[in-house]
């Protein structure tokens, strides 16, 4: 069979890497990430594997970046930032920053892409997490932008549903860097075991993909052991 081809964003390190890592020897890969340099220097690393350099906050890049491309079957969104400020501290800049990478650069690309991920009967997948199920002290603009995701996904779903397949995926807290940074912001020890290492949610974004083409994964929770 031929090999599909797969966008990963944000894959230039953390949970995207290892996603890129799970499907190298399956897929073709896009690695997603803003430098053109580091995109470059982690595509080189696979086997087959092609660098997409693109500010996604940054609609008109993300344009030019998709003319760019041939054939798309599948796009996994896995960029994303944080924030952990209350309410009484975010800024309407804040606010526009954390919503514009992850929620409305997901919408963006996705919507540049559906025309090729129709034609080949393709896959999105966001990576979305607790914190679009649920939120609390600290999280507004983050989960806002999750919570939005969410409510994108399940929008997607059936206006595709039998076009394409759409799957979000609800990871717990992830052994990455960007987990560490938050646990030292709040002063608090942090120990790798709490926390799911990041080829376990890998692995799930390569079952929703290999489901089997009668089935769709829609929604997938995933949380640490203990």
């Amino acid at each position: 069979m031929e090999r599909r081809t797969a966008l990963i964003t944000g894959a230039t390190r953390g949970l995207g890497l290892a996603i890129a890592e799970a499907l190298a020897a399956d897929y073709d890969l896009l690695i997603g990430g803003r430098d053109p340099a580091t995109t470059q220097q982690i595509a080189d690393g696979f086997g087959s594997a092609r660098p997409f350099a693109c500010d996604l906050s940054d609609p008109a890049a993300t344009e030019q970046a998709v003319a760019q491309l041939d054939s798309v079957d599948i796009v996994v969104h896995s960029a994303g930032v944080t924030n952990r400020d209350r309410v009484e501290d975010l800024t309407a800049q804040e606010w526009f920053r954390v919503l514009n990478v992850n929620l409305v650069g997901v919408a963006e690309l996705t919507r540049l892409l559906l025309p090729r991920l129709r034609a080949n009967r393709g896959h999105v997948i966001t990576i979305n997490g607790g914190l679009g199920l649920h939120s609390g002290a600290g999280w507004a603009v983050y989960a806002a932008s999750k919570f939005g995701l969410r409510a994108f996904t399940d929008a997607l779903r059936e206006e595709e549903r039998g076009a394409i397949k759409v799957t979000s995926i609800h990871p717990g807290r992830i052994d990455t860097e960007m987990q560490r940074q938050i646990y030292q912001a709040d002063g608090r020890a942090y120990d790798p075991s709490d926390h799911l290492a990041p080829v376990s949610v890998a692995r799930a974004v390569k079952y929703a993909l290999e489901a089997g083409d009668e089935a769709m994964v829609e929604m997938l929770q995933i949380r640490p052991l203990g």
